[in-house]
């Protein structure tokens, strides 16, 4: 597949999720209904569906606009250099994150896609450093200056915003980075790792071939 191609394949799932978090908001506000109970309430049974459902659920708009454009870069990022993994990563990162939530969250409902967020930030940056891919380290440069000040979110500095969604979505990132770092787009390959034999100047290349009976093998 072509670079053009793949880019526009790429594309496909990213529009496709964030189409539904807004068709779910639109609805919600369309019906004046709120899904805030189907959110992920820790240590509940009734909060259990939320692992399920609370990726799709926003506050309000403010809230589902922060997240899109990060979403659908990152989203983009995945599928278009880890494609033969991508909807096995955001599986994963879709409910691990929501399970930890469950387990060491307060007693509150836990909605929004941003542990998602945190989770593709984070296997980005890693496996883009252990692949030695220059592309994905200059993409991995980009989300810590585009989303360095994300690691505020890791920190329980706001009661209003789930950190510990964010944290969840962290850890799963650096866990599956660490699982899948032999995935992805091959490491570059530089001069130096090519060359087989040391550099020989001229002269030595000279004093070599007359000193040996043998010819030399080719590298």
């Amino acid at each position: 597949m072509d670079e053009k191609k793949l880019f526009y394949h790429s594309l496909v799932f990213p529009a496709f999720f964030l189409f539904a978090l807004w068709f779910i908001k639109l609805t919600e506000l369309g019906l004046a209904l709120s899904f805030v109970r189907f959110g992920i309430f820790p240590l509940s049974w009734k909060g259990i569906a939320g692992i399920f459902f609370s990726p799709f659920i926003h506050a309000d708009f403010n809230h589902l606009t922060d997240n899109s454009l990060p979403l659908f870069f990152l989203l983009l990022t995945l599928f278009y250099f880890y494609r033969k993994i991508a909807y096995k990563i955001f599986i994963l990162l879709f409910f691990l994150p929501g399970i930890i939530v469950w387990f060491i969250g307060r007693p509150s409902y836990h909605i929004g896609a941003s542990s998602i967020i945190y989770g593709l930030a984070f296997f980005i940056f890693l496996s883009g450093m252990l692949r030695r891919n220059r592309s994905l380290m200059a993409i991995s440069l980009l989300v810590s200056f585009l989303y360095g000040s994300m690691v505020w979110g890791l920190l329980p500095y706001d009661y209003k915003i789930s950190w510990e969604g964010h944290l969840g979505g962290a850890l799963t990132g650096i866990i599956l980075a660490l699982l899948y770092k032999d995935e992805g787009p091959e490491p570059d390959i530089y001069q130096f790792e090519e060359e087989n034999t040391p550099f020989l100047p001229d002269t030595m290349e000279v004093e070599f071939k007359e000193e040996s009976s043998e010819k030399p093998f080719q590298t």
